[in-house]
């Protein structure tokens, strides 16, 4: 079941991290989620993104560059009293977690966290301030490759390909990110659920697990692009 807004829109997520690489795994992985993301990396880009983009929740972690985020919040309860925020701290001390919740914020992870950890936390904010469910279709299509979400079967073209648990929810990654280059760093975290680091080899491994049953003999759809990552396509 998908989360939307009310009038089925999809959810809008604000992340407020000054760390950009984390900002942008957080990001991917809402955007996973069919999600609307928008990023600050200061409070004082954070309080500005709030009004413009009126989030549904906020992501934002307590150490900034300019000021904190119970500042940042303080100014944007001021016009949005309701959004949900969760914080992200990199200090587990339970004054800390009192400060941050006495504050207005509705939830606390400490960093390093579980990306899925903070979706389902996001996730269940969200519902409770009105998010609607939806059902979604189950089935990803990119070219002639086709993925079933609920069965797990998977077809190139009238071909039926049998895949390993990791190789199906690496290639259900790539297929619901088509033609953007992912990095090994965010299908790590993604598809093996690393905190923000892990081995990178063992992507590398699997992409040549995954070309072997989905390019082998025919035009390729699974693309290195170098220093950067890989990116699924349909064959041009």
């Amino acid at each position: 079941m998908e989360l939307t807004r009310p009038d089925g829109t999809p959810l809008r997520v604000l992340v407020v991290d000054d760390e950009v690489n984390i900002a942008e795994l957080i990001s991917m992985a809402l955007r996973y989620e069919g999600w609307q993301v928008s990023v600050a990396h200061t409070g004082t880009k954070a309080v500005a993104a709030a009004k413009h983009a009126k989030p549904d929740a906020i992501v934002l972690d307590m150490m900034l560059p300019d000021f904190d985020g119970m500042e940042v919040l303080r100014r944007v309860r001021a016009t949005e009293p309701d959004v949900p925020v969760v914080f992200l701290t990199a200090r587990d001390s339970v004054e800390d977690r009192i400060a941050g919740l006495t504050a207005g914020g509705d939830d606390y992870v400490t960093k390093p966290f579980s990306l899925e950890e903070l979706v389902a936390r996001l996730r269940g904010l969200m519902r409770r301030s009105g998010a609607q469910q939806v059902a979604t279709s189950s089935v990803l299509v990119v070219g002639d490759l086709e993925l079933n979400e609920d069965s797990h079967e998977v077809f190139r073209g009238s071909e039926e390909i049998s895949l390993t648990a990791t190789e199906f929810e690496l290639l259900r990654f790539l297929m619901r990110n088509p033609r953007r280059v992912l990095s090994k760093a965010q299908i790590l975290d993604r598809v093996w659920n690393y905190d923000f680091g892990g081995q990178a080899n063992v992507v590398e491994l699997y992409i040549s697990y995954l070309r072997k049953k989905i390019d082998a003999g025919r035009a390729p759809m699974i693309h290195t692009m170098r220093g950067a990552g890989y990116v699924l396509k349909p064959p041009s």
